[in-house]
């Protein structure tokens, strides 16, 4: 049966570069900016939804998500309708006997879309906007120790950054990988010896010991295909990560 449509999403395509077809194209979705709690609970005051004030309901949604965040630490799985979410160990262990070790085993989280947001999917326009402007494009963000995908960030140890064009190449001082304090602003930049793998599609990199909070990744070369550009162009993640 069909429905009405509620909601609007633009997205643009990219080459896939997990394919050989050299016609083979993805879709990424074209998102505006990273709604915070803050952000949502206005939105809903403002479009009657919430019988409330907005700093009521974003007090309350936070004592809701640190006390999920209390209980899958103690092992519980989470269903809100919406996600569910529960806890994941990383890592081999080579024998019945052994102990976890955070040395070589790490614990994640691991969120999952639940029933009540599946059911939005059957409202949802998709706009295809066409191909993107095949810039430096960044696809992925990859903690190695962790095998978090586009969330956490581990200090000290590899980080795999995919997508087009991102290799590190020119002399202009800007060049090179840099994360972004996104409550301070300060920039981070990676030692260009700490790069281990600079290719179109895909870098590894040794992340510096980094404070926690969120940070944006930037990516900023003077690569091209055929000779290097005059000027650097720059890339920033859209998805902010977390350095705990």
């Amino acid at each position: 049966m069909a429905t009405s449509t509620l909601h609007s999403i633009k997205a643009n395509l990219y080459l896939n570069l997990l394919t050989d077809d050299p016609n083979d194209y993805s879709a990424r979705v074209d998102s505006e900016k990273s709604l915070s709690t803050g952000d949502i609970c206005s939105s809903a005051v403002t479009r009657g939804g919430a019988a409330t004030t907005a700093e009521s309901m974003e007090y309350h949604v936070d004592l809701f998500f640190k006390e999920m965040g209390y209980q899958l630490s103690n092992g519980f799985s989470v269903n809100t309708g919406y996600f569910t979410a529960g806890a994941l160990i990383k890592g081999v262990f080579n024998s019945p006997g052994e102990s976890f070790d955070p040395n070589k085993h790490s614990v994640l989280f691991q969120f999952n879309q639940g029933a009540l947001l599946r059911e939005e999917i059957q409202n949802i326009n998709v706009e295809i906007q066409g191909v993107a402007d095949t810039g430096t494009v960044i696809m992925e963000v990859v903690d190695v120790k962790s095998g978090s995908v586009n969330d956490v960030v581990t200090s000290g140890r590899n980080l795999r950054i995919r997508g087009t064009k991102v290799k590190i190449d020119g002399d202009h001082p800007d060049v090179g990988v840099s994360f972004v304090n996104a409550s301070t602003g300060d920039v981070v930049k990676v030692d260009p010896t700490d790069i281990v793998e600079n290719m179109p599609s895909e870098l590894i990199i040794f992340t510096p010991n980094l404070e926690a909070g969120t940070y944006n990744v930037k990516v900023t070369t003077q690569y091209s295909q055929s000779s290097l550009l005059k000027e650097p162009r720059s890339t920033v993640f859209a998805i902010p990560l977390t350095v705990e």
